[in-house]
């Protein structure tokens, strides 16, 4: 059961969406950097290389062989999930746009927002060579823009911001931005090539939000290459990160400067969030007295107003989605990566949304994607203003 009748399946103008992935991905194909980037840089760019246990990403300053069973796997039962696979063996929709839609159409599921894969994207944050960097960058932008122009009323494609500048950051993003499908903006870490916000940032705030175009963390932010997975249980903590982000960017002023701007942290749920802002007042009370904080409101209101989150299971969330703010959350499949519950989303969702008003409903499931990354009619897909929150 997709909750949905055949009917509604591949919507187009006019239609409505009911379930959008505000965080899925894409797997991408072994030759995607190599055929893109220039000739004199196609030896040290990211590639797929044949092991005895299996394929896997080769990447110039990572220590280990970067494996993408786990990124591929949606569907699967646990005994069958494996690090090691060929990518000839993986479903076809992480890197065929066709395929995806008949994939989405299994799982019921109208539109999705993709991020690259993870581990292959922090190689390309991480690496210190501008140039090379820039070149990953683009080949990366082209490709994914190629992937969602292909059904832009169903996907939502995000420019991965380069971190050698702002202007360097611009210029990508101007670069991209207005191609079919293209809704939004991922960074690694801060478009100055940092951990730390500057003043240097402000031209990308500023080119984001005259374009309408929300920025993401996915997970979190960082300058450090790839490695092997070694925890017996990875992933249960994703979410360590990104309030650190979000007190560095309310107390940067970058909110009060560009009060229109948006933050997505996907893939961090939403259950720590009324805690969180509950901690980051009680603190501002306790550190600052009128008039001597540089920033204008209390911490909590910035997130109410500019911060949103994406989850993929939790309950805690739904239930305390009133203490969040009911705007502020979007759910996501994560395909097709190990936490998806494709071809089920349908029925996880219907396990965990008893009692949950339609509106409520309506809004976690499609609504808040449909505003933030402007789901609307082909002919109108950047021209919806995304609703203001301030």
């Amino acid at each position: 059961m997709t909750g949905r009748d055949d009917a509604d399946r591949h919507p187009g103008p006019g239609r409505t969406y009911r379930l959008i992935s505000g965080d899925s991905h894409v797997n991408e194909p072994p030759e995607l950097f190599v055929s893109r980037v220039p000739a004199a840089m196609r030896d040290r760019v990211p590639r797929i290389e044949r092991f005895p246990e299996g394929d896997a990403w080769v990447i110039e300053g990572a220590s280990d062989p970067i494996t993408f069973g786990m990124n591929a796997c949606a569907g699967q039962e646990p005994g069958e999930l494996r690090g090691w696979v060929r990518f000839e063996d993986i479903r076809r929709g992480g890197y065929d746009p066709a395929a995806r839609l008949d994939e989405m159409d299994v799982d019921g599921v109208d539109a999705e927002v993709l991020y690259p894969t993870p581990r292959l994207c922090q190689g390309i944050v991480a690496n210190p060579d501008d140039g090379l960097h820039v070149a990953m960058v683009r080949a990366y932008n082209d490709w994914l823009s190629d992937y969602v122009a292909h059904a832009p009323e169903r996907f939502g494609g995000l420019v991965l911001l380069p971190n050698c500048g702002a202007v360097t950051a611009v210029a990508e993003l101007d670069r991209v931005a207005g191609r079919p499908g293209m809704r939004g903006a991922v960074m690694g870490c801060y478009p100055n090539g940092t951990l730390e916000v500057t003043e240097d940032d402000d031209r990308v705030w500023a080119a984001l939000v005259d374009r309408r175009f929300p920025v993401s963390i996915h997970v979190s932010l960082g300058r450090t290459m790839p490695e092997a997975h070694r925890s017996s249980l990875p992933g249960y903590g994703r979410f360590f990160d990104v309030p650190n982000r979000i007190v560095q960017m309310v107390f940067s002023g970058m909110f009060d400067r560009f009060p229109d701007l948006q933050l997505v942290c996907a893939e961090v749920d939403c259950g720590w969030v009324p805690y969180f802002k509950e901690q980051v007042d009680n603190n501002f009370h306790r550190l600052y007295t009128s008039g001597t904080s540089t920033v204008k409101g209390l911490p909590s209101e910035y997130v109410e107003r500019h911060v949103s989150f994406t989850y993929v299971t939790d309950g805690i969330g739904i239930d305390n989605r009133r203490l969040i703010g009911v705007d502020r959350i979007l759910w996501s499949s994560d395909y097709p990566h190990v936490s998806a519950d494709w071809p089920q989303s349908w029925k996880t969702i219907q396990a965990t949304f008893a009692g949950v008003s339609s509106a409520d409903r309506q809004a976690i499931l499609a609504g808040n994607a449909a505003r933030l990354y402007g789901f609307t009619s082909p002919s109108s897909l950047r021209t919806t203003a995304m609703a203001s929150t301030s």
